[in-house]
């Protein structure tokens, strides 16, 4: 139904999970939470998502703030992310796991971020002690500027791709490039917590979130900001984070126990049609 649906091989992850072909991902019926969010799993302005239609969301808490807030027809499946390491349990998977993969905050097709990113890439350096990847968003990594800011400071500088579309193959491996480089890792880090921080401790990496959050150009005020993701998450910033606790948020925030069935899948997505009886 949405264009976001389809980000970063989604529909073709849930597809496959549901074992239909691959060729072209269907259309779902709804939609679909396409990143982690800490207001109702969708943007502020979510005018486009028609009334009527359900919501696929990750967790429960999405679900009682949207309802809050006005919202209805939530259905609770979890990340798309879980999915994947259901159908790719071994994939990335290495006897040794070393280093830090870091996620710059990044901006998006329309809106950039205002930031320092020489001074992130010298607190980078001066906090971490092993080799450093910095994985930069599409836009980002196109910038010669930004890329140079932590090539200068001898850091591998990679992207897992353009989110891509429901008709292009541009962001269908997106999600299994970072789940093979996530498993590389021993540590994953970022200025701000968000989708990646969460699928690395999903998947067995320490967490930090230091440094300069930046900032969109016109961020959204009804998000609360840094304050209010200190006030929420305060366990979770910091240099070095309890492994545990960060695995244990991580599930809850990726929705691990709300997993559904190809069946149930198929027939919420409308891949199916339901039988009357």
């Amino acid at each position: 139904m949405d264009e976001s649906n389809h980000w970063y091989g989604h529909s073709r992850i849930l597809g496959r999970y549901c074992g239909l072909p691959d060729e072209v991902p269907k259309r779902i019926q709804g939609f679909l939470q396409h990143g982690w969010n800490y207001l109702h799993g969708f943007p502020p302005n979510d005018h486009w998502c028609s009334p009527g239609y359900p919501r696929f969301i990750w967790s429960d808490v999405l679900r009682r703030r949207g309802w809050s807030m006005g919202r209805r027809g939530h259905y609770l499946i979890g990340a798309p992310w879980i999915y994947l390491l259901y159908l790719e349990p071994e994939l990335g998977v290495t006897p040794k796991r070393e280093g830090t993969i870091w996620y710059p905050f990044h901006g998006w097709e329309k809106s950039s971020v205002k930031g320092d990113h020489a001074r992130l890439a010298d607190e980078i350096r001066n906090v971490e002690t092993g080799p450093v990847t910095v994985c930069l968003y599409w836009l980002e990594f196109a910038n010669p500027d930004i890329r140079q800011a932590y090539e200068s400071r001898g850091f591998r500088v990679i992207c897992h791709g353009e989110r891509g579309s429901r008709w292009e193959g541009k962001g269908r491996d997106f999600l299994r490039k970072q789940l093979v480089q996530l498993r590389r890792h021993r540590r994953v880090a970022s200025n701000r917590l968000g989708s990646a921080l969460f699928y690395g401790a999903s998947v067995g990496c320490e967490v930090a979130v230091y440094g300069d959050p930046m900032q969109f150009e016109d961020e959204r005020p009804e998000y609360g900001g840094t304050a209010r993701r200190m006030r929420l998450w305060p366990e979770l910033h910091g240099t070095h984070v309890d492994p545990e606790l960060a695995a244990e948020v991580a599930r809850r925030e990726l929705g691990f126990e709300y997993q559904a069935t190809p069946e149930e899948l198929r027939r919420m997505f409308g891949w199916k049609r339901v039988r009357c009886s």
